[in-house]
């Protein structure tokens, strides 16, 4: 293996950070395995690259089960639906990511399987009686980065509510050093806090990363991960001392200018206004960069004047 997300956790015991989210499974992954049953069905929420398909991968492994695993948006119809349900076999975990995807129609179509414990399959020809086939006893594991775009009833009959947060400094490191030592790859210490600073709190970007500061490191004959190979990736990607890549100090630069309305950031930065909302703006606001008011958005710090500078 020479890829960082090649390597991950085979137990519960072994997942660093989210301690709130890991208490609930452990709790739930006893109460299945005393009553010989299924693990409850359970929604997992929280932003992209916190860990929740790694999550879900571990509760089927601490469940001995099969895992089956597929994105909202690949399900088109209901026909898609019916096959996967039926494929899954009894106390399976069956894992839907971005399950926020899935049209409202489908949405029903799932927790109406769920109640009736079985898909029901429309007759070919007008007059025909419907089909009912019973599904298996699965476990329903839903990822969504966005809770309120999946209907109440189909919220409702997840027994579990899984919040991921964003991870500490300090468990980034620990998830860094872990995953570098399986790997063989040799770092300097010093290294380790700054890759977690400028990673916003997600394991993703960390890897990803040290990743790149590896590529670095080899591409100049080297075998130890130093800061100068940390400090040229960030270069090559873009990266500044927050993590912060072109659209983030694009946005601030913008931001320099007064108050600005998503509109008008979305058309100059030549994106969707719901990808600058969903996707550009989280961190900004969540770091305290920018906030919202009346008048639009609001650069707080300053923070942007580089990108200006640069004539970029």
């Amino acid at each position: 293996m020479n890829d960082l997300n090649d390597i991950g956790p085979s137990s519960i015991g072994h997942i660093i950070g989210q301690k709130s989210v890991v208490e609930q499974i452990k709790v739930a992954l006893d109460a299945a395995q005393q009553d010989a049953r299924r693990f409850d069905h359970a929604l997992l929420v929280g932003g992209p690259g916190l860990g929740k398909t790694q999550m879900a991968q571990v509760i089927a492994q601490e469940m001995a089960t099969d895992f089956f695993e597929v994105l909202g948006q690949s399900i088109s119809g209901v026909g898609d639906l019916n096959a996967i349900l039926l494929a899954a076999t009894d106390r399976a975990v069956l894992f839907i990511d971005e399950a926020h995807e899935l049209v409202k129609p489908l949405q029903t179509a799932l927790y109406l399987a769920l109640d009736r414990q079985m898909v029901i399959l429309q007759g070919g020809r007008k007059g025909t009686t419907p089909t009912g086939i019973p599904i298996a006893r699965f476990s329903l594991l839903l990822a969504t980065t966005d809770e309120y775009r999946l209907l109440q009833p189909l919220r409702d009959r997840m027994r579990l509510l899984l919040r991921f947060n964003f991870y500490s400094v300090e468990e980034l490191v620990q998830i860094l050093r872990h995953r570098l030592r399986a790997l063989g790859w040799e770092v300097e210490e010093e290294a380790l806090p700054l890759i977690a600073e400028r990673s916003r709190g997600i394991p993703r970007l960390a890897l990803r990363l040290a990743q790149a500061a590896h590529r670095v490191c080899r591409a100049q004959g080297e075998s130890t991960i130093t800061l100068p190979h940390l400090d040229r990736a960030c270069l090559l990607e873009g990266i500044d001392h927050l993590g912060l890549g072109p659209t983030e100090q694009h946005y601030l630069s913008i931001l320099l200018e007064g108050p600005t309305r998503l509109n008008v950031l979305a058309s100059r930065l030549a994106l969707p206004a719901k990808t600058v909302a969903d996707v550009t703006e989280p961190f900004l606001i969540r770091a305290g960069l920018v906030v919202k008011d009346d008048q639009g958005r609001r650069n707080l710090t300053g923070q942007g004047r580089e990108h200006l500078s640069s004539g970029q």
